[in-house]
């Protein structure tokens, strides 16, 4: 019997029809989703306050400590061709 209603609709009305069931469907999966994502984020081992506190300082010195090394190695690395430079001026070149 639906498929005898279905066959009596005019094509504008099977469009509408299927609109419909789509929008439903998509409503359903949405509502999964959010479900379903609700249910993961409460697995999620978040981090402490103490745990975020210490690993940004350690993230920080790390970078402070980095920083001061690669400028050490440019200074010396600047003295030294400076020095080849002058030497070179020196002899002539």
């Amino acid at each position: 019997m639906k498929g005898k209603k279905q066959k009596n609709m005019s094509v504008s009305q099977k469009a509408l029809a299927a609109r419909s069931k789509a929008s439903k469907l998509s409503k359903q999966k949405k509502s999964s989703f959010l479900r379903d994502l609700k249910e993961e984020m409460k697995k999620v081992s978040w981090t402490t306050k103490d745990e975020l506190t210490t690993c940004t300082k350690i993230v920080l010195g790390s970078v402070l400590t980095l920083g001061l090394g690669i400028y050490v190695v440019d200074l010396s690395l600047k003295g030294t061709l400076d020095g080849i430079r002058a030497l070179a001026h020196l002899i002539g070149f």
